[in-house]
């Protein structure tokens, strides 16, 4: 339509001049009969338009209706799945009535591991001192199991055979070349900071940062293994070079020590469980890494070993409180005289007595424990 009006108009024109050429009288006629035509034509052309707006309005109108109609049908949906604010409210009072529940749960376990074990003593004095043989190494680690009461031999910071005697009457009469058992681990130990509990090794994993594994002894079969989290970056004392992990046992269950370089090389005390390996909880002392030989643990209690880089009198310089009952300046605390160096110290729930390896020697020491000034808080 928009090309025929200007074709028309031309034609108009062309029209208009041949009449007045020709100066018929009837030339304001065929003007008056031209102009009425073109109006139409302009009326025509503008109804059409308005029909063509209107049927693309109505268009439009149509699809509107169909997503309204659809976001009706969804909003519907969505309504029948979203649950009521009643149903709401009572999902989240059942849900504060399981936290309540697991929190008294814990609490119960915790009363239970405190009644079960009597660990409202600290450390007091390291009394005797008994040098039970001399085997193996100039460093290595030993130990008894506080579970059953063998005894386990590991030479040296990188091995895989673990001696094991049945007694500690049997490993001071025998000699260190004829152990009750051999066990051949899976894979090599790194360090000294190796324990046994209820017939398991716990170890760190040779060439690997932070993995500790689980063997059973009975077999030699790993069982269980773990990645510490930001453990073995550094050594856990900066007189013992190769142990990057220190395992533990206490009153309480199994630990690891170690040091966090982001920490100002500062000792961290985790807290596994002893069944799967899983950690229970973290702890940041205020204890430092430098000039420290060892480190043990006494009813949740770090106790670090202090010495100096060309050997001499052990001491214990600082300690850390896991449940802040013991109120006092860090106390040093000499070692029995022995001007060596250790490269391990575990110590015994049981026995109340530190396993030591001396440069070589196999050494006890005999300790001392007091009442804390109040009671581990619930």
């Amino acid at each position: 339509m928009s090309g025929v009006l200007p074709l028309f108009l031309f034609s108009l024109c062309l029209t208009v001049g041949s009449v007045q050429s020709q100066g018929s009288s009837q030339d304001a006629f065929i003007i008056q009969y031209l102009e009425r035509r073109l109006t139409q034509m302009e009326v025509i052309h503008e109804i059409n338009r308005v029909l063509l707006c209107r049927s693309e309005v109505k268009s439009q109108m149509d699809g509107m209706s169909v997503r309204v109609d659809r976001m009706e049908r969804e909003l519907e949906y969505l309504e029948n799945k979203i649950p009521s604010q009643s149903e709401i409210e009572m999902e989240e009072a059942l849900l504060e009535q399981q936290i309540k529940a697991a929190e008294l749960d814990l609490l119960k376990r915790k009363a239970k591991i405190k009644v079960e074990n009597d660990c409202s003593t600290s450390l007091s004095q390291i009394k005797s001192l008994k040098i039970v043989k001399k085997a193996g190494d100039t460093y290595g680690s030993w130990f008894k199991d506080p579970s059953e009461g063998s005894v386990y031999l590991l030479s040296g910071l990188r091995n895989d055979t673990v001696l094991e005697y049945v007694s500690l009457q049997s490993f001071t009469e025998r000699t260190s070349s004829s152990p009750e058992k051999v066990v051949k681990l899976p894979f090599h130990w790194q360090g000294s900071g190796h324990v046994v509990y209820n017939g398991f090794l716990y170890y760190h994993k040779a060439d690997t940062t932070n993995q500790i594994l689980k063997v059973d002894l009975l077999n030699g079969t790993v069982v269980d293994s773990t990645f510490l989290p930001g453990a073995g970056r550094m050594p856990v004392y900066s007189l013992n070079p190769n142990t990057y992990l220190d395992m533990a046992v206490d009153e309480l269950g199994l630990w690891v020590i170690h040091a966090d370089a982001e920490y100002g090389g500062n000792l961290v005390i985790t807290k596994l469980d002893i069944g799967t390996l899983a950690v229970e909880s973290t702890w940041d002392t205020d204890c430092k890494s430098h000039d420290a030989e060892g480190a043990f643990l006494i009813c949740g209690t770090l106790y670090v070993v202090h010495n100096t880089r060309y050997g001499g009198r052990s001491t214990v310089q600082c300690l850390y409180d896991i449940h802040d009952t013991i109120h006092s300046e860090n106390p040093v605390m000499f070692f029995p005289k022995r001007y060596t160096s250790h490269s391990s110290i575990h110590y015994h729930p049981g026995d109340k007595q530190l396993y030591a390896w001396d440069d070589g020697y196999q050494t006890i020491y005999k300790v001392e424990t007091r009442k804390n000034d109040q009671v581990i808080p619930e």
